[in-house]
């Protein structure tokens, strides 16, 4: 089972920490939810305890309250922050997308680059999506492109430019990174580092109905990844929003 930390306001005659089995979208969590206190060593205290407990019930996976600032407490108490990359790679190409259209650019017109360090699933659907959306593709890959290229131009008409320089990943409107790359000036209009767990996500949203059930206060991203992971909601019903 997945944890939820949360914050309360203190109320007289309640406990500072209650721990709890909640239900978001019909998945069960269980929630532990915190006094809020004024006092910073007190917080480090309750956010162990909560830790401690919520491990010992068997959590090893835990959705913190947004703009938590407190890991190293989880990583304490062998816990650890849901993972958001799988959530990343899936909204990647409506990420792009959005991005283009927040920065004023052509969606169709924009060259989009992606650059990954192996083949893998999640790769071939982002590229075969973005193919589908935008008229220059380019892919940096060590092997197994050119595979790709002959199922996307037998499959669907459409092709990529394969091996692209520094010069033409650099001068790309946005750039798509699997994996980390340190010879890149990572200035691109519109950039997506799908490695890193903690760099900021667009703003996504969910239909009104399931809207409705998200609790609030909590730390969207890993949230609506834990949902996802679940099946408790579906790739199609997340949406960008446009913006940086």
């Amino acid at each position: 089972m997945v944890g939820l930390l949360t914050w309360k306001t203190p109320q007289k005659g309640r406990k500072r920490l209650e721990l709890e089995e909640s239900s978001v979208l019909r998945m069960r969590f269980l929630e532990a939810s915190m006094a809020v206190s004024t006092h910073p060593s007190v917080m480090r205290r309750r956010i162990l305890w909560a830790g401690k407990r919520l491990r010992k019930a068997g959590v090893v996976q835990v959705v913190p309250p947004a703009d938590f600032a407190h890991g190293e407490l989880l990583e304490k108490s062998g816990l650890r922050p849901v993972s958001t990359l799988a959530l990343r790679r899936s909204i990647s190409a409506d990420w792009v997308r959005s991005g283009l259209e927040g920065k004023k650019l052509s969606v169709s017109g924009s060259r989009v680059a992606v650059a990954a360090g192996v083949l893998t699933g999640e790769v071939v659907r982002t590229v075969t999506e973005l193919c589908l959306r935008h008229r220059y593709v380019l892919l940096d890959l060590p092997y197994g492109g050119e595979e790709l290229c002959r199922q996307l131009r037998r499959e669907y008409g459409v092709s990529l430019l394969l091996g692209p320089s520094k010069d033409q990943l650099e001068g790309a409107e946005a750039l798509v990174l699997f994996d980390r790359r340190l010879n890149l000036s990572m200035r691109n209009p519109v950039l997506l580092r799908l490695y890193d767990d903690t760099a900021p996500l667009p703003r996504l949203t969910l239909p009104p109905e399931s809207e409705a059930e998200l609790p609030e206060g909590l730390d969207r991203g890993r949230l609506l990844a834990a949902l996802r992971e679940a099946g408790a909601i579906r790739r199609e019903q997340i949406s960008v929003s446009p913006g940086p």
